[in-house]
Formats: C-alpha cells, structure tokens, sequence
C-alpha cells in the first residue's frame, strides 16, 4: 500500500511510485503511434474523413465509462470490505487480550493462547498471499499448519482448560464467541480472495476499450489533426489506467502497490499483544519507499 502524504500539485504530474502508467505505457503509447501513423496514411492518401465525426465514438465511450465504473465500484468494494475484515482483526488483537486476562488465571496459557492468534493472523496472511509463512510463525503457533488448524487448536486449548476446570463455563463462553469472529474474518477473506469477479467483465472491457481506441483516431484525424495521437493517448490513459486500478483492487490481499498492507496490519497484531502481555514489542513497520508492505 502506497503511504505517504499527498504531493504538491506539479509533483503529482510526476508521481510514478503508486501509479499505474507503469503499467499501461505499452498500450498508451502503442495507440499513440498507432493514431500518428493513421494521420500519415489519411493526409498520404488524401481521404476525407470529415463525414465521420466524433459522436459514434463518444456514445460508445459512454457505454464503456459505465462498464468501466460499475467494475471499478465493485472492485473497491471487495477492497473496502477486506479493509474492514482485517481491521476486525485488529481489533480482536485488543479485545482477546483483555477477555483472556479476565478468564484465564494460568498465565502460560494465555500466553500461549494469544500466541496462536498471532499465528492465526500470519498463517492467513500466507495463504491470501499464497506465501510459506512457516518460518514466522513456528515460535508463536508452531503446531499449526494452516490458519483454519491454528483456529482449531485455540478452541481446543479452551476445550481442555474448561474439562480441567480452569475456565469457568460463561469464560468458555466468552472466549469462545471471540473465535467465532475470528472464524467470520477468515471466511470473509477466503470468499473475497477465491471468488474474482467474473472474467465475463474484464474481456467485454477489454475488447470494447480496444475497439474505441482502434477506431477513435479516424473520428479525430480531420479535425484534430496532429493532435489525434495526443488525444489518443489520453483515451488509452483514461480507459486501460481505471481498468488497471480496478484489476489491483480486485484482489486487496496481493503485494502490488495498492493492495492492503497486510504485513504491517500482522505487526500492529503483534504489539498489541506483547504489549498486553508485558512482554517486549516489535516496532512499527515503515513505509519503505512509500511503499508499506
């Protein structure tokens, strides 16, 4: 995730860190050569293309802002939604601490307990990110494997503590609907991860913002002149850079510049908790390059 404070109006023209031209350069500058050697061939050849106009062009437009709007608002939507599923997280790292405090006299087993939430966190960070986080978590939740496992041993420990008489029945109780949240966090982000939208969107997208690029220099060549790859390019711009933001936001949970910083949400979890337990904490992560990770 991009962090940094907002730049002043000229730097903002030359922002590239955070930015999707990057990765659009090809097509805007394809389609500006591509309009330029249109304007070669139609002045070469001598063809009057005042006839065609513009407005064909611009009610197709219309039709692809719509498409392209509706993508991008449900592509945000799954962003915002992981946003608040892992600031649900955050939270428990605040609320477990507390609630075990109240419940569980055996102080190593609290320990113990929030130490497999840590690694409850970093395990489903691994598998939204399809990364081995086997190394990070084996000194907190080194008996799980998966997130889904770590939950299960955490509602197994409550399981025992309440057979052996150390949690009282309402302590089980209130313990036990803090794992269920847990359980609705991970479940959410699984839904939002393994379900991309359909790819029906992005090739009726892509094929239309190619046609309108393609065609668009032959409504402009007889009145824009050597304008047209100009304008061109802006259109490419417009079109590929709101198709591009909304494939990033699609998936919130990857390591592009976008995404959430789910690293840095870990290691919030991670203070919270030592703090908690009186225990050193890791510091904060920084930006790296206005790049939080």
């Amino acid at each position: 995730m991009i962090h940094r404070e907002r730049p002043s109006a000229l730097r903002l023209l030359f922002v590239w860190r955070g930015s999707i031209v990057a990765h659009i350069l090809p097509q805007i500058l394809g389609f500006a050569l591509y309009a330029a050697a249109v304007v070669v061939a139609v002045r070469a050849l001598r063809l009057d293309l005042s006839a065609v106009g513009v407005a064909p062009f611009a009610l197709v437009g219309l039709t692809l802002s719509i498409y392209l709007s509706f993508r991008n608002s449900a592509a945000y939507d799954r962003w915002w939604e992981a946003r608040r599923l892992w600031g649900q997280l955050v939270a428990e790292s605040r609320t477990l601490p507390r609630a075990t405090e109240a419940v569980l006299a055996d102080r190593a087993m609290r320990r113990r307990f929030l130490l497999c939430y840590l690694g409850f966190c970093h395990l489903l960070r691994g598998r939204l990110r399809n990364l081995d986080v086997s190394a990070e978590t084996a000194a907190l939740s080194g008996r799980a494997a998966s997130s889904t496992e770590a939950l299960r041993l955490m509602g197994h420990d409550l399981a025992e503590a309440r057979r052996s008489g150390a949690l009282d029945p309402i302590g089980h109780r209130i313990i036990e609907e803090r794992l269920a949240v847990l359980t609705a966090v991970e479940t959410g982000c699984e839904r939002i991860a393994f379900t991309p939208l359909p790819f029906a969107y992005t090739l009726l997208l892509h094929r239309t913002a190619y046609l309108v690029c393609l065609l668009l220099p032959f409504g402009l060549v007889a009145t824009a002149g050597w304008a047209t790859p100009l304008l061109t390019a802006l259109i490419a711009y417009t079109f590929f850079g709101l198709d591009r933001l909304s494939e990033e936001l699609e998936d919130p949970f990857g390591t592009e510049a976008n995404d959430l910083a789910l690293d840095s949400l870990c290691r919030t979890c991670e203070i919270s908790v030592f703090e908690a337990l009186g225990e050193p904490a890791p510091p904060p992560l920084a930006p790296q390059g206005y790049y939080l990770s």
